[in-house]
């Protein structure tokens, strides 16, 4: 039985990669537990020897030689030690074996549920872990079911054992687009938190980082670092502007990231149901970075506010409300780009 045993945990430790050292801890604790259910006056006394080697595993009672026995769970007669232990005396302390045969039915069952639990603790741990090194990466998924009263989307991502299901809650899905069973859909790690029903995985298909990863994976330059994504500003479903910059002189960021004959991003936005991007060039000059920012506005000249962040913007009359955009959109996501507070005003009122 105990080689049986050993065997079973191997394959576990193949099978589901729970390592051996962590089930015997488990079961060390599980027959403990078992013991003291039958046992509960010993149950200081009460220990576990496992020996891998020679593949066994012993339970014991230690007990104590007394003339008179007063509690059996604790105490021994001298010609019961003598049995054991030849050369025992009174107060000595005596091991004694435990045939786990003679568990009791509940205590039996206590044992297994602490082995399941262990098992069931692993495996949320190693789903875990996987995900957590995935934070704010891009992820591929299937829709498993959508909840028609909520709108909520569950997605199964991850493969075999290390996958988990994760909930796209209606906030984080784009507006207007229509997800299905079985559907394929590219999701952005937000996070990974630990809970009491294992890992939960938060994802998004709004989220900024989004736009940014799927750059990433279309764009060897972005990938190899010679490209660098400054800034991000989106409103999923609509609108996105993205500032990028070239760490070489060679390389023309906007240009690596439009891709031949505008290939790369028409990727990208056909992966995001049509959503418009703006790419400009990133400055530190910051009256250049909030000109760009408007595009595809023109502008005349940027007015830098003094201290904090802000900066007045002049445009021509025939351009204010491209400058702005529908319902303030472009001017909106051209201050989130930037972190500047922008005031946009014609150029016949700029006097």
């Amino acid at each position: 039985m105990n080689a049986e045993f050993f065997s079973a945990l191997e394959d576990i430790e193949r099978e589901k990669g729970i390592s051996k050292g962590y089930m015997l801890d488990k079961i060390n604790q599980a027959l403990l537990a078992a013991l003291k259910k039958d046992h509960p006056t010993a149950a200081e006394n009460i220990f576990v020897r496992v020996d891998e080697d020679a593949k066994k595993i012993e339970l014991f009672v230690r007990k104590t030689v007394v003339e008179e026995v007063e509690d059996p769970d604790t105490q021994m007669t001298l010609d019961e030690a003598k049995k054991i232990k030849k050369k025992a005396a009174l107060e000595d302390e005596v091991d004694v074996p435990i045939e786990t045969k003679k568990f009791g039915r509940i205590a039996a069952q206590a044992a297994k549920q602490v082995i399941i639990q262990g098992i069931r603790e692993a495996e949320r741990g190693m789903v875990y872990d996987e995900f957590n090194s995935k934070e704010h990466e891009i992820l591929t998924g299937q829709v498993t079911r959508v909840e028609p009263r909520s709108g909520s989307v569950s997605v199964r991502i991850g493969s075999g054992g290390e996958s988990t299901e994760a909930m796209l809650s209606p906030h984080e899905q784009v507006k207007g687009e229509a997800l299905r069973e079985g559907d394929r859909v590219k999701v952005y790690v937000v996070e990974v938190r630990r809970s009491t029903r294992g890992p939960q995985v938060l994802i998004s298909r709004t989220h900024p980082g989004l736009v940014r990863r799927l750059f990433e994976l279309e764009v060897p330059e972005i990938a190899d670092g010679l490209v660098e994504v400054m800034s991000t500003a989106r409103e999923a479903g609509s609108r996105t502007k993205m500032a990028v910059r070239s760490n070489d002189a060679d390389v023309d960021p906007v240009g690596a990231c439009v891709g031949p004959r505008g290939g790369r991003v028409a990727a990208i936005v056909d992966e995001l149901g049509g959503e418009k991007i703006d790419i400009i060039p990133y400055s530190e000059d910051p009256a250049e970075y909030v000109a760009a920012a408007l595009a595809p506005a023109q502008v005349i000249q940027v007015i830098l506010g003094d201290g904090e962040k802000s900066c007045q913007v002049v445009v021509p009359d025939d351009q204010l409300s491209l400058a702005i955009g529908k319902e303030g959109q472009n001017a909106r996501l051209a201050a989130r780009l930037t972190g500047y507070k922008i005031d946009i005003g014609p150029a016949s009122a700029a006097k």
